[in-house]
């Protein structure tokens, strides 16, 4: 995802390596590498030199203060740091920011348009599904009356998601969607999510359909459904729909798929219309609230935390998470706790896209690496092929246990020998990293505290206070961590001081 952008801004980051000052020579070499990245990715060329020039002002056109914190907690920020930032600040300015619907009042109506192929329709159960999850009650409407099969499709989601699909026959597009509304306000239902007919291109008839169902219904929000990877031709796209319809947001399909992200950085500067959502992938609950912050991390190379917590919090227990994160700082989490964790990960989508959203992941896995989810059945597998006893204590394994387990699992013995060892390994360093670090974050993530450690080792450019100064890669997870370090120091120094005074008393 966005490999194109990500690479450019890596190899510009990497230009300042050794260098302790930003002039115009060494920002203007780098910035050559962000700017054919943005050609590459299809950003239009008089947003690449907007771009451009903002950040060029910010590092040389100003005194910069290569130094961060205050006082005791003040620390040197290098060069490439700043750039990074600068690079940041303008690509969340520039992308603007998402915001979820606000909450129903009576019955309203969302209109989603698009052209066809976008996605509009699963996007839709999408949207229904997120809406649901939030305590609304949604109608979606099947006024695509052209497409055949449309109506049977949305059908068939909404059955899946357990939301309500008003359809009926007829080409009536717009009198479909009036009966559909009056249906809704009887019901007392909060929203209506319009799914319209698309066109291969924007045509008359096509938005003629459009003002008619808009004088029909009065919809409270129409959204643009646009598919990402198509680029600048997207913004084309957009910019077209935005001229004939008053839209208030846009929805970005196939993320996940699209490995320039023009349009995720144009669209919004393009039309003037902001991002609220983006989709990745074809399960419904693969939407997300647009978040500049988040992505223009990634595209950074530095992950996004904040992202990768929130799609923890959609899946796990946390009163169960809190518990095993408890064991795992210990040293103490079983294979039946990492089994639990394996697939409260599974639920959080693929695995490439999870792996991704860690800090620095580009910097870790080689380029072009694709993180196989398959493992992870593999690993699931082999533990369920082993007794209770033996998930607790691994250690009891022997050479007729192994055969034992490995054929249950369809693996090979190499195999169970190599997941033992890594899942040791693992419960080893979280348990070091429970005695101080970066385990109050990463714990929380199950599986991937072996990822983080102190200082980020082996990660170039940033170490973790800078990065929390500067509020790259999602500040506020890293002042969470701070907060978690410094708690722990505290408890230890009060148990400490305890042990001391019972010393006292005995003499």
């Amino acid at each position: 995802m966005l490999e194109t952008l990500t690479r450019g801004f890596k190899n510009a980051r990497d230009r300042f390596r050794g260098t302790t000052r930003l002039n115009e020579e060494n920002v203007g070499e780098a910035l050559r590498e962000v700017r054919m990245s943005l050609l590459e990715a299809d950003v239009d060329l008089g947003i690449v030199r907007d771009f451009l020039e903002r950040v060029t002002e910010r590092c040389v056109g100003s005194e910069v203060q290569l130094k961060a914190g205050k006082k005791k907690d003040q620390q040197n920020v290098s060069a490439g740091d700043y750039f990074t930032k600068s690079c940041y600040d303008e690509l969340v300015a520039l992308m603007g920011q998402g915001e979820d619907l606000p909450p129903a009042k009576g019955t309203r109506v969302v209109l989603l348009a698009g052209l066809q192929g976008t996605g509009k329709t699963t996007t839709a159960a999408k949207l229904a599904r997120h809406l649901k999850h939030r305590g609304e009650k949604v109608l979606l409407v099947a006024a695509d009356v052209h497409r055949p099969a449309a109506r049977e499709q949305l059908r068939v989601l909404g059955e899946s998601i357990g939301v309500e699909v008003f359809s009926r026959e007829g080409d009536d597009a717009a009198a479909i969607c009036a009966e559909a509304l009056t249906s809704a306000r009887e019901q007392n239902l909060d929203t209506v999510i319009l799914d319209t007919a698309g066109r291969l291109q924007i045509d008359d008839n096509l938005m003629t359909e459009l003002d008619a169902i808009v004088t029909a219904t009065e919809p409270d929000h129409t959204l643009l459904t646009c598919d990402s990877m198509m680029g600048r031709e997207a913004v084309n796209v957009a910019k077209g729909f935005a001229d004939r319809l008053l839209l208030d947001g846009l929805i970005l399909t196939k993320l996940d798929g699209d490995s320039r992200g023009g349009a995720a950085l144009a669209i919004r500067s393009a039309t003037g219309v902001p991002i609220r959502y983006v989709t990745l992938g074809e399960d419904t609950e693969r939407i997300e609230v647009f978040r500049a912050e988040g992505l223009a991390s990634r595209i950074l190379g530095m992950g996004d935390i904040v992202g990768l917590m929130q799609d923890f919090e959609k899946v796990a227990d946390e009163e169960k998470a809190e518990e095993e994160a408890e064991r795992m700082l210990k040293g103490k989490f079983t294979l039946e706790d990492f089994l639990s964790q394996l697939r409260t990960i599974q639920k959080m989508g693929p695995l490439q896209d999870m792996m991704e959203k860690l800090p620095f992941a580009g910097d870790m896995i080689p380029e072009g690496t694709q993180v196989d989810g398959k493992e992870l059945t593999k690993i699931e597998a082999m533990i369920l092929s082993m007794t209770k006893k033996e998930r607790v204590r691994p250690e009891i394994i022997d050479r007729s246990r192994e055969t034992r387990i490995a054929k249950g699992s369809g693996t090979a013995p190499a195999d169970l020998n190599n997941m033992l060892k890594r899942f040791n390994a693992m419960k080893q360093i979280m348990g070091q990293l429970g005695k101080g670090g970066m385990g109050g974050l990463m714990s929380r993530i199950p599986g991937l505290g072996k990822m983080m450690g102190d200082g980020m080792p082996g990660v170039p450019g940033m170490d973790p206070s800078q990065m929390a100064e500067l509020g790259i890669g999602g500040g506020t997870p890293n002042r969470q961590a701070a907060r978690a370090m410094k708690a722990e120091e505290k408890r230890k120094k009060r148990k400490q001081q305890r042990k001391h005074k019972r010393r006292g008393k005995k003499r």
